[in-house]
């Protein structure tokens, strides 16, 4: 790697992780969103947390294949996108505990982070690394994501509801972004 291309690759690293970042949170505030305006009795922080470990790790998918070409901004970029739902727990934790200092909120954490990594386990085994979650394979694992956000006897199954609303059109629209974001010229910023 020239030397001009090592300087830039801490630049590049930043403005990915700030695009994907805002794609992520809006992704995920407007399929949360969505959900809670249909589904009655539904559970907004099962859905927040389902939802945003869903979004980041097709995110992190998507962030792999439009890196390809730079496998040193790739290497810094997945496993933070991956990483997301923790960090962003971390920053409603602290800001929890700079309102209260109650130290129990650090030990609620720990099962909170168990229940993550549960989740972010189960979305990683359904979009493995490699390809693009494109809209086939959304169709497919969002049918599973709308099954564990559900809540049980519903009138109609997860699948005409998730066929019912425009969430997989949103989550690809953010996924195509992510992958043109990393596909773009390394000298434009």
């Amino acid at each position: 790697m020239a030397e001009s291309e090592q300087e830039s690759v801490p630049l590049r690293v930043a403005s990915f992780m700030a695009f994907a970042t805002l794609g992520v949170l809006s992704t995920t505030q407007e399929l949360a969103g969505t959900v809670l305006g249909s589904v009655d009795g539904a559970d907004p922080e099962l859905i927040a947390e389902e939802t945003l470990c869903l979004v980041a790790t097709a995110t992190a998918r998507a962030a792999e294949v439009g890196l390809r070409e730079t496998p040193a901004v790739a290497a810094a970029v997945v496993p933070a996108l991956a990483a997301l739902p923790f960090i962003y727990r971390d920053y409603l934790v602290g800001g929890a505990l700079m309102a209260t200092q109650e130290q129990a909120l650090l030990d609620e954490s720990e099962a909170i982070y168990l229940r993550l990594r549960r989740k972010l386990d189960f979305y990683t085994v359904h979009l493995p690394p490699g390809p693009f979650p494109g809209e086939r394979a959304l169709t497919d694992k969002m049918g599973l994501w709308m099954g564990r956000i559900s809540p049980p006897r519903l009138p109609e199954m997860p699948t005409e509801r998730l066929a019912r609303l425009p969430l997989i059109p949103a989550l690809l629209t953010h996924l195509r972004l992510v992958l043109a974001y990393g596909r773009r010229p390394s000298d434009v910023f």
